[in-house]
């Protein structure tokens, strides 16, 4: 599936927090409905068995409760995307991410295989099961881990027996770490600790581009990875480092003399469809992020199409919520490939994917925040459509459920008492009056965020001092608070739009009757 991601380590936010958001985007010409809910332990499957891949497996007895962002509709899964458990442990997934056919012919991806025959004759084959997937990764990881790192090593060890069938990309987040973890291949995976100084940028492609292959398989003070993945390199000569591979700087952060490699350079790929499709995304989130490192200066060899960005780097300043949701819903403004701009010609303005795309599923923006209280430590930010026209707004993660206007969406059944169906309404009623609705947009993200930021100031100092089991009932009504205010203001935006886009309907006529 199509997705953005960033993510920010703790010395690189606005407050020390770390923040760790995605786009979830649907496939090309599908609008896939999502919804917002709260798993609690009795809720939570024992034994799971994926709708896409087949694939069983019993699960521990002791699960957390943990919110999710599910398809509306389950008829291909659940789909549970992003979340925050009671440990005050993030998880977003995924990412779907690229590959080459070097690692995809050593170690294919494991993928459902229908039965062969029929059973009890001659020749008959049972059904094999595929590996894991984006659709099963949330459910079967989020609710058992107590740490980001407790979160690559379960789902590194799901992998490693079940296998996957896609690749993927996946972000784990605690006060204190960010992890992001790539599969390679159909069982193999590396994972990265995001340094606390830095924002990563992720465009559907396998972004990792520094490994220390010693560390991952010694003290893990940065990375991690399957236990034979030196082994299984050396064997089908994957590492195209053109020297031994050592650090030979003393000053560098892990010991002088470890091997070290460019995952994008041995496991992913620099296609023509990179360039258009993954690349340019990655580019314009570092123009904002860290703008006077000469984007748009050829001479750089930093371009849209470039393939050596870095996966990591320090910003110019430090990063806030309002941040990430704005590379979140780029569309390459300032350039000439503006689909909105004037800048460019015709072909330009089309030649790459935005970030902020028409067929945006959900965002979510998960913040774990250092100087609260554990009870009100943890805020999803949410938003359903495409990002270039809807607003972001703080929930609380401590909660028994989740307010009926983000949670009660009905797949194929558009109505305004949805957040999903108004912001997708919304923006199809915007986009082709983008002129004339712009600043109706504009001035309902700064009230929904100004307005969910004052309304969450307010609830952390009441619940301060509370115990986490004593403040949930009350960050629930919070959460209903702010979910009134979006829904006041998501109407009032939906009727400005509405008007603006009516009068520029094409069978207009200046004579009136009255």
């Amino acid at each position: 599936m199509s997705c953005t991601t960033i993510l920010v380590g703790r010395d690189a936010s606005y407050d020390g927090s770390t923040i760790i958001a995605r786009n979830e985007d649907s496939p090309s010409g599908r609008f896939d409905s999502k919804r917002m809910q709260v798993i609690h332990p009795a809720d939570q499957p024992r034994h799971y068995r994926a709708k896409i891949s087949h694939v069983e497996l019993d699960l521990p007895e002791d699960p957390l409760r943990y919110t999710s962002v599910p398809n509306a509709d389950d008829a291909e899964g659940i789909w549970a995307a992003a979340g925050i458990n009671t440990a005050n442990v993030a998880m977003t997934a995924t990412e779907t991410i690229t590959s080459n056919e070097r690692v995809l012919g050593t170690d294919p991806l494991v993928e459902l295989v229908d039965a062969q025959g029929e059973e009890g004759t001659d020749g008959f084959a049972p059904e094999a099961p595929g590996g894991i997937g984006e659709e099963d990764m949330v459910t079967l990881v989020l609710p058992y881990i107590r740490s980001a790192r407790e979160g690559v090593e379960r789902l590194g060890g799901l992998l490693e027996r079940y296998g996957t069938y896609e690749m993927n990309g996946i972000a784990f987040s605690d006060v204190n770490e960010i992890w992001w973890l790539e599969t390679v291949g159909g069982h193999h995976w590396i994972a990265r600790r995001v340094p606390d100084d830095c924002y990563v940028t992720m465009p559907n492609q396998l972004g990792i581009d520094d490994f220390d292959l010693d560390d991952a398989l010694g003290d893990q003070l940065g990375f991690m990875c399957s236990p034979d993945l030196g082994m299984w390199m050396d064997e089908h000569h994957l590492d195209l480092t053109m020297d031994d591979g050592l650090f030979d700087d003393e000053d560098d952060a892990y010991a002088s003399g470890h091997r070290v490699f460019n995952p994008r350079d041995a496991f992913g790929s620099h296609s023509d469809s990179d360039h258009v499709y993954n690349t340019p995304r990655a580019w314009s989130m570092h123009r904002v992020l860290a703008p006077h490192n000469g984007w748009d200066d050829p001479s750089t060899g930093w371009g849209p199409e470039a393939d050596d960005l870095p996966w990591c780097m320090v910003p110019e300043r430090k990063v806030t919520v309002e941040d990430v949701k704005c590379v979140l819903s780029l569309h390459y403004q300032g350039t000439p490939y503006d689909p909105y701009g004037a800048a460019g010609t015709p072909a330009t303005r089309g030649r790459y994917r935005p970030i902020g795309i028409n067929r945006t599923s959900q965002l979510a923006v998960l913040q774990i925040r250092p100087h609260r209280p554990a009870c009100c430590r943890a805020l999803q930010w949410m938003a359903f459509g495409s990002n270039a026209f809807n607003a972001l707004v703080p929930l609380y993660a401590n909660v028994d459920e989740l307010p009926d206007y983000l949670s009660n969406t009905m797949p194929h059944q558009v109505s305004t008492g949805s957040l999903y169906w108004s912001s997708r309404l919304i923006a199809a009623l915007a986009d082709p009056h983008y002129g004339n609705c712009v600043q109706h947009i504009e001035r309902y993200q700064m009230a929904v965020g100004s307005k969910g930021t004052a309304l969450v100031h307010a609830t952390d100092k009441e619940v301060a001092g509370r115990t986490f089991d004593d403040a949930t009932p009350d960050l629930t009504k919070a959460n209903e608070g702010i979910a009134d205010m979006l829904r006041t203001e998501t109407d009032q935006v939906l009727e400005n739009v509405l008007y603006a886009a009516s009068m520029g309907m094409r069978n207009g006529f200046s004579r009136s009757d009255g």
